[in-house]
């Protein structure tokens, strides 16, 4: 199992939106992500600077890294993208954070 660690941002106001599209998570977007080696995943929200934290738990870089390039995913990304910092192609904004601690 690879642990990783992402860093996202919010638009201001929008936890709620955010938070309600994620609990009703279109079945075969979870189908894809489990196909492609998530274990678990759980994102949590900093509501001083909006930021969102993404805790991932998948099987391998390689078929995790597949996930970007299914067509669920970019309707996903479209979906999303009028609630958060997104890239050219409507993908999050993302940045990898290094774990320093572990029990």
């Amino acid at each position: 199992m690879i642990k990783k660690a992402i860093r996202m941002k919010l638009y201001s106001g929008l936890k709620e939106d955010y938070a309600k599209r994620h609990n009703e998570l279109w079945p075969e977007m979870r189908e894809m992500l489990k196909e492609n080696g998530a274990i678990s995943y759980s994102i949590f929200f900093d509501p001083e600077t909006d930021y969102l934290f993404g805790y991932l738990e998948i099987e391998d870089e390689e078929k995790w890294a597949q996930t970007a390039d299914t067509e669920i995913n970019r309707k996903w990304w479209d979906f999303m993208a009028d609630l958060m910092e997104t890239n050219s192609d409507n993908s999050p904004v993302t940045f990898d954070l290094e774990q320093v601690f572990e029990l």
